[in-house]
């Protein structure tokens, strides 16, 4: 079967080492000069930035990205983290916690609440397992349930730094989904050698088993003849193809078969996908002497005000940095009125850090904006419409169609999954 996969991210390689692995003749088209997207290395200055996703699984060796690779063989050591941590105030309800501050476990977050919310959280967490909450975002339960402003910092921390969305804007389902994951597959884990470490080695599994990938190569337009997909166009040429998988996301995709889009379900199909709201953020990458972090975790920091989370991926893998050197990775949720007004977001960030950090002394590598068509995520986790599209033969991959409870790369490997699970059976 020849299948033809439109993109060189990671869940069009993700797809292309799968259908390889299975005897399908793949050819992959990408754009850009370079493979991976947002999920490859930047070099600088000795350091190895990231194009777009932080050096780190959500799940960690044991999560579906890292099962997945296992899967099509792929050759990736992936370092599990030893803790995740939450930086509060010595003074509980002390917004200033440059004064005084402590670092707790990630699982020591209902510390700060009322002996009495603390029993209300535990029976809580047992009870939702089975009886999982729906029809509200995550605020909207949690104020429903425990009055403590402390637990709305805590979850808008996590939502900024796992999805780039505030608590009041993700499904309360979706995050019971993440944290029914994080029981099942575990904590963050690092690849060595960083995104560009798994890219390089999906690339040599679609090599390997005959595979092609084409950089420099734009898709034009999705051939679909009978209500079925039979290839693309690229630089002007025909591509045959019984299958055509797209990790443009839903609405690109659209655009490149809208000739086709003609039916009224398929127009409803594509007001649908424009009104996907894509995700926001920031990243910052800072260079250090010593550690800033001092773990291979998160580092969350619910009482900035807009840093959400960092993590120091040198613990993990001290080549992602020059000889004694240390990498720190910072992210901050852009909210879709501030994408605009990204000076202003950059310099709140960039203020957070001196107190994030008092007394270190560090580097600004670079600084990076995820936005409109180069985001954090096409379509924003709990809003993503599947992988299928109103033509067979055609699936759509990738961070605008991820699987439910997958915190970024991960989605992107469930939504894979589900891919293959109805191409190959």
């Amino acid at each position: 079967m020849k299948t033809v996969v439109i993109g060189a991210g990671l869940g069009g390689l993700l797809s292309a080492a799968r259908l390889s692995k299975a005897g399908h003749e793949v050819e992959v088209f990408e754009r850009l000069p370079i493979t991976g997207g947002r999920f490859t290395n930047l070099s600088y200055k000795g350091f190895q930035l990231s194009s777009g996703a932080f050096h780190m699984l959500p799940n960690g060796p044991g999560g579906p990205l890292a099962c997945f690779l296992k899967e099509v063989e792929a050759s990736v050591n992936i370092v599990r983290s030893e803790m995740t941590t939450v930086r509060v105030p010595l003074k509980k309800g002390n917004p200033d916690y440059v004064k005084g501050f402590k670092d707790i476990s990630f699982n020591d977050f209902p510390s700060l609440l009322s002996y009495k919310d603390r029993m209300k959280i535990a029976l809580l967490i047992v009870s939702t397992r089975k009886n999982r909450p729906s029809g509200s975002s995550l605020q909207a339960w949690i104020k429903s349930q425990v009055s403590d402003e402390w637990l709305i910092k805590f979850a808008d921390s996590f939502c900024g730094w796992a999805l780039s969305l505030k608590s009041d804007e993700v499904p309360v389902e979706e995050v019971f989904e993440i944290i029914e994951n994080m029981y099942r597959f575990g904590g963050t884990g690092i690849p060595e050698g960083g995104c560009k470490g798994i890219i390089d080695a999906l690339e040599t599994v679609i090599s390997a088993n005959g595979g092609k990938i084409h950089t420099g190569q734009e898709v034009s337009k999705i051939l679909i003849e009978n209500g079925k997909a039979a290839g693309i166009i690229a630089d002007d040429r025909i591509h045959d193809a019984d299958l055509v998988i797209s990790n443009l996301g839903h609405a690109a995709t659209a655009v490149l078969c809208s000739e086709a889009l003609s039916k009224e379900a398929d127009a409803a199909y594509f007001k649908m996908v424009g009104t996907l709201q894509p995700s926001a953020g920031i990243k910052i990458c800072l260079a250090a002497d010593e550690p800033l972090v001092g773990h291979t975790g998160v580092l969350l920091t619910p009482y900035t005000r807009r840093i959400n989370g960092v993590n120091e991926v040198t613990q993990a893998d001290p080549e992602l940095a020059p000889p004694g050197k240390h990498l720190t990775m910072c992210h901050q949720y852009v909210a879709p009125e501030n994408v605009k007004n990204l000076e202003s977001e950059i310099e709140m960030g960039l203020e957070d850090l001196k107190e994030i950090f008092p007394g270190k002394r560090y580097e600004v590598l670079l600084i990076q904006s995820y936005h409109d068509e180069w985001p954090v995520n096409r379509a924003a986790s709990g809003t993503d419409p599947g992988n299928e599209t109103p033509f067979s033969g055609l699936y759509v991959v990738g961070d605008g169609a991820k699987g439910k409870g997958g915190i970024e790369v991960e989605g992107v490997a469930l939504g894979v999954m589900s891919v293959m699970e109805k191409v190959l059976g």
